[in-house]
């Protein structure tokens, strides 16, 4: 089990979760993994082939889920590209992009290198500049090989971002592999993130920091609306701050309750036979939204249903499938449903404007100093639903709400084996602020491309691939190859068993290391043997010793 991903895995796993959630057009490409290295010179020798028994069977998909996306200037900067022209046909990126609650898994059994097989990650946020994308710490991650028989869970840490605030998350990831039989390990990966709390889009940097009442041509406002309010914080409509906590009020979005999203990478089994099917797995649970909260105009929005997209292959056009349950939501004000969004209603436009003079006029009261949304106004006797805005209301913008927008596509690849890759993306709740759609049609010719809007929130946004081989995946290993007999000449058993004696040379090893160990055993024995000891006061003889028999 590995508690955090090595430093020369960090770069490229965040650079593919933020892949995987990029647009739809991403769906329709191969995973990213690390190339093959290719020989410097033609007679370089090749790689070195594995040893011991190898998986059969191939299968490469990725699921992905984000709990909220927040994108400035949406489709507004070209995406580089190193082959030449090539960048024109690519989709073009957000200037900015900052997700919250990611959770991506991923298999591959084409990656180079062995911990790229199977990776899961649960990331508390990232961040995309022009596409590119640097790394987010405090996630969690785990990759095989080698095996992890155990799951890793744990509180993830969000950074401080200006645009998306997040209370307690929480994550668990799961990357399993087997090195005899590869991805045939039933889940291969399980990511899952939720957050407690979470609120996005506390202003609008894209729009303009001046005041409304000083621009020019504005016709006179309602009494009791403050000109001074800029248009990055709609009218009032939001707190302006870049600061603000995930449970301040003022945000476009908040999410009071749990979020939580669930990511899988798996096999499942083909009818009618013994090999398998690649599924990538991705499951959204919400609850409540709020629009515009802590002001006389919330909205409360109210998700039904579990939203799970399901990408299955089978290696076959014919029988892989995308199959997504759409969730309904209702648009509620203190408990009156003002709209509905499910799939025959997936699109709801809510303008955003400016109160005149002449409102206040007709209306007979004084106006909040709030913008009018829906045509629902703020008044000192409290919301007045408005029929008709027509020169009533000046308009600043509108909000789209876009539920599912479900977008597939599907190719046959033969390399890096031949088979059919399916991809597939979908979203909970897609809110554009001032889309320009419509002003595509008025714009002089030769005027600059606009981005899609001012600015998107997009919560719950789902992808997901799998590439099985035609046929289905092969559960099963190769047979590992003997090793190699050296080749006996035709005479080998004629030869003699011992050479004849010819020299006295054969003699001298022995008896080079026989005298060596005899001085060797000398040598010890000497070490050995005491000393005789000197006798110590010896007697001094007599300088005039008696002479027997002489009587002196």
């Amino acid at each position: 089990m590995r508690r955090r991903l090595p430093r020369t895995m960090a770069l490229p796993a965040a650079v593919a979760l933020l892949l995987l959630l990029a647009p739809p057009a991403v769906a329709d490409s191969t995973i990213p993994t690390t190339p093959l290295p290719q020989p410097v010179s033609p007679g370089q020798p090749p790689v070195s082939a594995p040893e011991g028994p190898q998986p059969l069977g191939h299968a490469v998909g990725d699921a992905a889920a984000s709990l909220g996306i927040v994108r400035l200037l949406p489709n507004a900067v070209p995406t580089e590209s190193i082959l030449p022209g090539f960048s024109e046909q690519l989709p073009r990126q957000s200037a900015l992009e900052a997700g919250m609650g990611l959770s991506s898994a991923q298999a591959n059994s084409e990656a180079y290198l062995s911990w790229e097989r199977s990776i899961a990650n649960s990331s508390p946020g990232g961040l995309a500049v022009a596409g590119d994308a640097p790394q987010g710490p405090g996630g969690l991650a785990q990759s095989a090989l080698p095996d992890n028989p155990q799951p890793l869970a744990g509180g993830l840490t969000a950074p401080p971002n200006p645009l998306v605030n997040a209370g307690l998350l929480s994550g668990s990831v799961h990357a399993r592999w087997n090195p005899a039989l590869g991805p045939c390990v039933g889940t291969i990966a399980d990511a899952s993130t939720s957050a407690a709390s979470m609120s996005l889009l506390n202003t609008i940097p894209t729009a303009p920091s001046l005041p409304i009442g000083r621009l020019s041509g504005l016709p006179p406002l309602a009494g009791g609306f403050d000109p001074s309010t800029s248009l990055q914080a709609l009218g009032g409509l939001l707190s302006g701050s870049l600061g603000s906590g995930p449970a301040a009020t003022g945000a476009l979005v908040s999410l009071p309750e749990t979020l939580s999203s669930h990511s899988v990478m798996r096999l499942v089994d083909l009818p009618d036979s013994a090999n398998k099917a690649v599924e990538s797995v991705s499951t959204l649970q919400a609850g409540e939204i709020d629009l515009f909260k802590g002001t006389p105009l919330e909205l409360t929005l109210r998700v039904t249903g579990q939203p799970t997209l399901r990408v299955t292959s089978t290696g076959n056009q014919a029988t892989s499938k995308v199959e997504y349950t759409a969730p309904v939501i209702t648009i509620e004000r203190q408990g009156q449903v003002l709209y509905t969004l499910d799939a025959a209603h997936p699109t709801k436009d809510i303008p955003i404007g400016l109160p005149l003079k002449a409102l206040s006029d007709q209306l007979g009261t004084a106006v909040q100093g709030l913008p009018v949304v829906g045509g629902l106004v703020a008044t000192a006797n409290g919301l007045r639903q408005l029929s008709t805005t027509a020169g009533l209301v000046l308009d600043i913008g509108v909000l789209r709400l876009n539920i599912a927008e479900l977008n597939q596509n599907g190719q046959q690849l033969t390399i890096p084996f031949g088979g059919y890759q399916l991809g597939a993306s979908a979203r909970l709740l897609d809110l554009r602020v001032l889309p320009t759609q419509a002003l595509q049609g008025v714009l002089p010719t030769g005027t600059p491309a606009l981005p899609s809007s001012l600015a998107q929130v997009s919560l719950g946004e789902q992808i997901g691939r799998a590439y099985a081989p035609a046929g289905g995946v092969v559960c099963g290993s190769t047979t590992p190859v003997a090793a190699p007999v050296t080749p006996q000449p035709p005479d080998a058993g004629n030869l003699p068993k011992q050479l004849a004696y010819t020299s006295g040379a054969y003699s001298a090893v022995p008896m080079f290391w026989t005298g060596t160990a005899l001085l060797v055993l000398g040598a010890i024995l000497v070490a050995c043997v005491p000393a005789r000891r000197p006798v110590k006061n010896p007697v001094k003889p007599s300088p005039h010793p008696r002479v027997p028999g002489s009587g002196t």
